[in-house]
């Protein structure tokens, strides 16, 4: 114990002063998002063109021969004053370029094709030697950074922003599939796109009331392009931008394709992840009822996003999260924390933590929906990062509900699983539990009732876990459960009042009836 310094002196650090809005909520951090890494391989930032679609026109066939010619004779061909020359070197730089392995763009880049492809996109009067250009510019563009910096540099930009409007499909298409691959590479090129009125071509696209009349694929490259100008938060998308976005993407929430309700979702989930003032912007835009239907769906590609979503808007202030609330999303939750995937578990058990951060009237929100005792349950046997989401859930739970509520979160079994977790080995999720153990015991102290509590604590083995845990080589977890056991559970300290942790809820009332897991607070 003397290693660890006056204990005495100390523990007056663990006084719990409350927490507000800003603690209990937690939003995501970006480099800490396992389920976006989960979903690599389905959504991704830049992708390859690399089979052509079955509506693709027909061109002449190349000979064998022609594909084996080295980069410089397709470059010489491109700088011929034959238009047939130039559409054919330009398709077998094209298809170098969509190869499945090993591209070669490094060398193609180094031969000077770029600016060659770029002038390609502005020849309106040969249709498909533009969409050949834009096909190679776009598999470019799914490389490196610094690869994509070359088509930019090289003015595709405005070039591929033109060709949005264009009266062929395809060639639309692949525009649109371009500016994708360069808006995914990060929020400089992003912006590069709206300066330059990118994103004006892109909503004039979605306006059209049939949009259904293009192909799916076309839906699925406008939406996903969409998705990647909202990406990235350091800086976000310019807020006038984001606003001229949410018509859009309210128009594509009622979509029928689940790949572009899927990246739409996305797109909501990245203008969400930032301030309280951008999720304003998006809950005003009244996206959050058709997210919530999504929640329903079925379909984990659009289940995730939505709920990625939605829990982004609840980190915000009460009001934004009742506007969740208010559109029915905690009906869904009880499939969602018991769904056969566990990131969607996860998510959906850290949404609740941040609905358990506010008011206690959201709090009863949660309760009056049945999700406490499947919390209690996911305690039991749930997949770990979802416990330590419910273990926030529970905390905060804690930390705002009434005593009533508390007596519930009791009677529902919660302190033998917040007790079994004391031996986890994450010092950050052990302190919170502790300071969870506080927050009920300091209820029940405060109105006279504490023995009853006490006992219950001790039958479930809490007095054995907090001396385990005066071995633990984190000084704070020593200290805070020093610091209960001091307080709640030392004779000798009933009449230390400067050491007791301060109310941050007054009014309660305690009862005990004969059954401990029935206590009342």
């Amino acid at each position: 114990m003397s290693a660890h310094g006056d204990s005495r002196t100390r523990l007056c650090q663990f006084k719990n002063k409350g927490k507000d809005e800003h603690e209990l909520r937690r939003r995501r951090v970006e480099v800490n998002v396992e389920l976006r890494k989960a979903k690599k391989d389905e959504q991704i930032l830049k992708r390859r063109n690399v089979e052509a679609s079955s509506d693709e026109p027909v061109y002449e066939a190349l000979s064998g021969q022609l594909l084996q010619q080295s980069i410089e004779k397709l470059l010489a061909d491109m700088n011929s004053e034959c238009l047939s020359h130039q559409l054919q070197a330009t398709q077998a730089a094209r298809k170098l370029l969509s190869k499945h392995i090993y591209p070669p763009i490094d060398s193609i880049i180094e031969a000077g094709v770029i600016p060659r492809l770029v002038y390609f996109l502005t020849l309106a009067e040969c249709a498909p030697l533009q969409f050949e250009a834009a096909w190679a510019l776009t598999n470019i563009a799914s490389g490196t950074s610094e690869q994509t910096k070359t088509v930019v540099e090289a003015g595709a930009i405005p070039a591929f922003i033109n060709l949005v409007s264009s009266p062929h499909p395809d060639i639309s298409e692949q525009a649109i599939w371009a500016l994708g691959n360069i808006a995914g590479d990060g929020p400089n090129f992003r912006d590069l796109i709206i300066k330059h009125n990118g994103l004006q071509s892109l909503l004039k696209l979605v306006a059209v009331p049939n949009l259904c009349v293009y192909s799916s694929s076309y839906q699925r490259n406008l939406a996903w392009t969409l998705s990647n100008l909202c990406r990235n938060k350091n800086p976000a998308p310019p807020l006038a931008a984001v606003e001229q976005l949410l018509p859009a993407l309210l128009h594509l929430l009622q979509n029928n394709d689940k790949e572009v309700l899927s990246e739409t979702c996305w797109a909501l989930s990245y203008l969400t992840h930032s301030s309280n003032e951008r999720i304003d912007v998006v809950v005003r835009a009244g996206v959050v009822p058709h997210l919530v239907q999504l929640l329903a769906c079925g379909e984990p590609s659009i289940v995730t996003p939505a709920l990625r979503s939605l829990g982004n808007i609840v980190t915000g202030t009460d009001e934004q999260t009742q506007c969740v609330l208010n559109a029915g999303a905690l009906v869904v939750f009880p499939q969602l924390l018991r769904h056969h995937k566990s990131n969607i578990q996860k998510e959906a058990a850290w949404t609740v933590s941040n609905i358990t951060a506010g008011k206690n009237n959201q709090i009863q929100e949660v309760i009056d929906a049945g999700l406490i005792p499947i919390l209690v349950e996911l305690l039991s046997h749930g997949d770990y990062k979802t416990q330590m989401e419910v273990v926030w859930a529970i905390s905060n739970f804690t930390s705002g509900g009434t005593g009533e509520q508390v007596s519930y979160l009791i009677q529902c079994h919660a302190l033998p699983m917040l007790v079994k977790h004391l031996s986890t080995k994450d010092s950050q999720i052990t302190l919170i539990i502790l300071e969870s153990i506080v927050n009920i015991l300091q209820m029940a102290e405060k109105t006279g009732e504490s023995d009853k509590l006490h006992l219950i604590f001790e039958e479930v083995g809490g007095i054995d876990k907090l001396e385990e845990l005066q071995n633990h080589s984190n000084e704070a977890v020593y200290l805070l459960s020093l610091n209960i056991i001091t307080r709640f559970f030392s004779p000798e300290s009933e009449d230390d009042m400067s050491l007791a942790p301060e109310a941050t809820t007054d009014g309660y009332t305690f009862q005990a009836t004969q059954n401990h897991s029935n206590l009342q607070f």
